[in-house]
């Protein structure tokens, strides 16, 4: 089942960069910019974070938090962190769990090659947990214009 505007998000539950736990409910009452990208230190994901990184205090100001989730671990998260001065969390989803409740691990293409992986995908998620937006068609570079023009 593919999630739509207007569905419940799916109450997820995963470990951040430093081993804690993180879910949907700890954002009861806030937006959540919920989003998923391929892979730490690529340059299209990297893009993408710095620019909500660059526009983290537009994006707080609207209401927003904002989260990020790949498959890579959490040493890797706190590198990528570390590395770009990310201001937000970045969720560990190395058994893809979080992935397959939110239909974004998939098969993809890139040079006549088939494989499985992220569908880089954004879900705004409103304060009562219902999902306002689902980007599909990310703009790296202009990521956060995205989001705050919805």
């Amino acid at each position: 089942m593919e999630l739509q505007v207007g569905d419940a998000a799916p109450a997820f539950e995963g470990k951040n960069q430093n081993g804690e736990n993180v879910k949907l409910s700890d954002y009861a009452g806030k937006k959540l910019v919920l989003y998923f990208y391929p892979k730490d230190n690529t340059p299209g994901c990297t893009t993408q974070s710095c620019n909500l990184r660059d526009n983290y205090q537009d994006l707080l100001a609207k209401g927003y938090e904002v989260l990020g989730v790949s498959t890579d671990t959490e040493k890797s998260h706190i590198k990528f962190i570390e590395k770009q001065n990310l201001p937000f969390d970045l969720i560990a989803d190395t058994d893809k769990a979080i992935h397959e409740m939110f239909g974004t691990w998939g098969e993809k293409q890139m040079y006549g090659r088939t494989y499985m992986g992220t569908l880089r995908t954004t879900f705004v998620i409103n304060e009562k947990g219902i999902i306002e937006e689902i980007i599909g068609k990310v703009k790296t570079k202009d990521h956060s214009a995205q989001i705050l023009g919805a």
